[in-house]
């Protein structure tokens, strides 16, 4: 264990105490790192949907939490069996690891690894935490608690950055952009040439939209209400922009019009708004083109 892993360290953190509770700026203890764990001290954390969701018992209601899973910050301690990372690098902090040698991480089908799985009962990977208050043990936000000044987690869940990125940028990449960049790159596999709508153009739908640009797509089509999003859009390489508050058509026949009546061959919904849901379906090739059998009959 480095000479400076060895105290007890007292700072700030946000803190739900239960259920749908305000969430309280409290100062809570974080303790050293274990052998394969480093302590992190956190430069930028941002905000995902999930954390609201956190706060309502998910994935479990496990309470008092520290919040926050989504951030980048700065190794300030580590244990003394952690190869590949030192006292000041600059790490991402994710609920996800590979071990690289289980039947699910050799499988090329899945990244839900078996030795590190995914920490749904919010603790280190040995059950216990290494965060408290007032003598009273505090949760983590999967493995992570990235709404802390510092935290502890398991070496194999934090991923090394260059030192040189912007840290509001880099701290998206832990959860939201990456899931949207994985969604086109890995899991739809969109192909050169073919036409792609994003609905909502946040993080996620910004990570969509890189993915889908880098893989070959002709069209991207970015849908947002906020007309400030358009910009950043086409920074990351949205073709064409829809604002739904700027036309009395719905969202899938202003999709049709860029697209020849045909609608698209993927769709992304990314805000998590159920009704949207229905637009981005509509807006498919599939959809549009059985609306069109419809109405020869």
């Amino acid at each position: 264990m480095s000479k400076d892993s060895s105290q007890v360290i007292t700072c700030k953190a946000i803190v739900c105490w239960g259920k749908e509770e305000p969430l309280k700026v409290e100062e809570i203890q974080v303790d050293p790192p274990k052998s394969s764990e480093v302590r992190v001290k956190m430069l930028c954390s941002s905000v995902c949907h999930t954390d609201i969701l956190s706060t309502t018992g998910f994935p479990r209601p496990l309470f008092p939490r520290v919040m926050g899973h989504e951030g980048v910050g700065m190794v300030e301690s580590i244990g003394e069996e952690v190869n590949g990372l030192k006292q000041g690098d600059i790490v991402i902090p994710t609920y996800v690891a590979e071990c690289q040698t289980c039947e699910n991480c050799t499988s090329g089908k899945t990244n839900l690894c078996l030795k590190y799985p995914v920490a749904l009962n919010c603790l280190m990977l040995d059950g216990t935490t290494r965060m408290s208050i007032r003598g009273q043990r505090l949760y983590h936000t999967f493995s992570c608690a990235t709404w802390s000044e510092y935290m502890v987690i398991n070496a194999n869940y934090v991923c090394k950055v260059d030192p040189g990125i912007a840290l509001s940028h880099a701290s998206f990449l832990s959860c939201g952009y990456s899931t949207g960049f994985g969604a086109a790159w890995k899991e739809a596999k969109v192909e050169e040439g073919s036409n792609v709508a994003v609905f909502g153009l946040g993080t996620v739908g910004l990570g969509v939209v890189e993915g889908a640009r880098i893989q070959g797509a002709s069209k991207i089509i970015g849908i947002d209400k906020n007309p400030r999003k358009k910009e950043t859009g086409l920074v990351f390489g949205i073709t064409y922009f829809i604002n739904p508050e700027d036309s009395d058509k719905s969202i899938c026949e202003s999709v049709q019009d860029l697209t020849d009546g045909n609608g698209v061959d993927y769709s992304f919904e990314c805000t998590g708004a159920a009704p949207l849901l229905n637009e981005a379906i509509g807006s498919t090739k599939l959809v549009c083109a059985n609306v069109h059998s419809f109405v020869k009959l």
